[in-house]
């Protein structure tokens, strides 16, 4: 890999890292703003806004990525040009689309969502005017993504990374701002305040826009210096040049909408099972916490190991063309293991700590500690997910992993409401969790069938790290006993953050030593962190 990609890969990487801990940090003051109630109704509009947008940019910026990416490394600028322009007017019409359908059919949606006309202290046209002060946002990402795609098939990684973080900066600001001086300023409603909080997606769109408008006319004259063909221009028509970025960006489109799927069902059926169960009074609540705020303390670890497996998708993808089986192997093993390596005792801690954490970002709720509890472990479910994914496309079976995600969202509503009714917001984690253990179960599967993948260095390795896992989680128990003896983390946020730092670090510590004296970090990642060989072999 050249420097260049290299340190374009860093940059995007540490760009969608900051973009995702603003997105988690946020929740705290927006929590004590909105509460449980406008979470609930936050919620009933972004559900919808976030698969109508993964519907409307059709996996185009990640596709148009790598076709400008092909055509540019054979000096074929020309073709390059002519799909920029193609994709930006695509994506504005199917932006446009997306935004009247979600806007014109919000009253349906949002009765979709409330299972009745009217749902505790939220209306029906209460969500209409969330649903429609986000839908605006579907005219603007879609261009945004689509030149973020550009600038990534030409290797150049920083626009997009500094864009992301800048729409984040003024998304959080703008709602946080928002919803402060109508709440607390103008004694507003709290509708009003959720409206502006989902009209925040625009405002940042808009931000990230200029970001990268930026940059367009400061590289203007290095992307103009590439308009001298090294090759007579391709003779692809345009329907074939869409033939082409179909086939890439197919697969973006259903497994990048996974967890906004998943979270589309819950939209539709949790309240109504709810209703239907008895329990109306404390369905919004219980919504809000499953699908809005417990994601945002797992969605980190889960991000972090993501993208730590998937930086081996390349390298699988050449030793299965080049019929390597034996590397191949390895390669997936080891996306595999560091997968169940960071995640594991991840989750573990956070689900042994489930009532600081929760403490810490929202409140002292002891249904929402014990919701996070059970929803703490889904969270590896989420990154084996997205790994197998990558790599059943990896080795050119991306019909298969479309297949494995449809498996599974449809045992995800065959199964929820029944389970909700019975288990209420338990459930809905339950239906969540069958549904991607089925998928990973088929995707597992075909791996094996298509690459002659065996489970059994894997299993082996999981055992271990499972016995590190627990006594790291004795660690942190055990500290967080000795802890509460003298801090009560329900006295408020300090408490519970010296609880979590103490625990997390006493156990963090001691399962990073026994890997490192085990040589389990040097056999997962010391190529890639050199210096723990060179560490290894100074101790002997």
């Amino acid at each position: 890999m050249s420097n260049k990609l290299l340190r374009g890969t860093l940059v995007l990487t540490l760009g969608t890292y900051i973009s995702r801990i603003l997105g988690m940090i946020y929740v705290i003051p927006f929590f004590a703003l909105i509460g449980e109630d406008g979470g609930a109704l936050y919620q009933y509009g972004y559900a919808q806004y976030a698969v109508f947008l993964g519907i409307a940019t059709l996996g185009f910026p990640q596709a148009v990525s790598k076709f400008v990416s092909k055509y540019n490394s054979i000096g074929d600028y020309a073709t390059s040009r002519k799909m920029f322009r193609v994709g930006i007017s695509v994506m504005f019409g199917t932006g446009v689309i997306a935004f009247a359908i979600l806007y014109f059919l919000a009253p349906f949606f949002a009765e979709s969502a409330l299972g009745q006309k009217e749902l505790g202290n939220t209306t029906v046209d209460d969500a209409v005017l969330v649903i429609r002060m986000v839908s605006l946002a579907l005219i603007v990402v879609p261009i945004m993504s689509l030149i973020r795609g550009f600038f990534q098939g030409h290797q150049s990684m920083g626009p997009t990374a500094v864009s992301q973080v800048i729409e984040q900066i003024v998304r959080i600001a703008f709602l946080l701002i928002a919803a402060y001086l109508v709440l607390r300023v103008f004694n507003g409603s709290l509708v009003t305040a959720v409206g502006y909080a989902t009209f925040a997606a625009f405002v940042g769109a808009i931000g990230g826009l200029l970001v990268l408008f930026i940059y367009w006319q400061r590289r203007k004259h290095t992307l103009e210096a590439m308009r001298e063909n090294l090759v007579p221009v391709s003779d692809i028509t345009t329907g074939g040049m869409f033939k082409e970025l179909f086939s890439y960006a197919g697969p973006f489109v259903f497994v990048g909408l996974a967890i906004p799927l998943y979270n589309y069902v819950d939209t539709n059926t949790f309240n109504r099972a709810m209703t239907s169960a008895g329990f109306a009074d404390i369905s919004a609540n219980i919504f809000s916490i499953v699908t809005l705020y417990l994601p945002k303390l797992v969605m980190i670890p889960v991000s972090l190991a993501t993208a730590f497996g998937l930086t081996l998708v390349p390298t699988i993808t050449r030793s299965f063309v080049d019929k390597n089986m034996p590397l191949l192997n390895r390669q997936i093993d080891q996306a595999f293991q560091i997968i169940i390596f960071l995640v594991l005792p991840a989750v573990v801690g956070l689900a042994v700590l489930a009532e600081p954490a929760y403490m810490l970002f929202y409140n002292d709720n002891p249904a929402g500690a014990e919701l996070l509890r059970w929803f703490a472990p889904v969270a590896i479910l989420f990154s084996f997910f997205t790994v197998t994914a990558a790599v059943l496309q990896g080795i050119n079976k991306q019909k298969l992993a479309v297949i494995s995600l449809a498996f599974g969202l449809i045992i995800k509503m065959a199964v929820n409401a029944p389970l909700i009714v019975m288990f209420q917001g338990l459930g809905s984690i339950m239906a969540t969790a069958i549904g991607f253990g089925a998928s990973i179960i088929y995707s597992f599967a075909m791996i094996h069938r298509h690459a002659k993948y065996s489970f059994r260095l894997l299993f082996k390795r999981t055992v271990f790290i499972g016995i590190l896992t627990a006594f790291m989680a004795m660690i942190v128990s055990v500290s967080q006993s000795v802890l509460s003896i003298f801090i009560d983390y329900s006295d408020g946020k300090i408490p519970s953050t010296i609880i979590l730092i103490i625990s997390i670090g006493l156990g963090a510590g001691a399962y990073l030593y026994i890997a490192y004296r085990s040589h389990l970090l040097e056999k997962l990642f010391g190529n890639r962190f050199s210096f723990l060989n060179r560490k290894r072999k100074a101790a002997e």
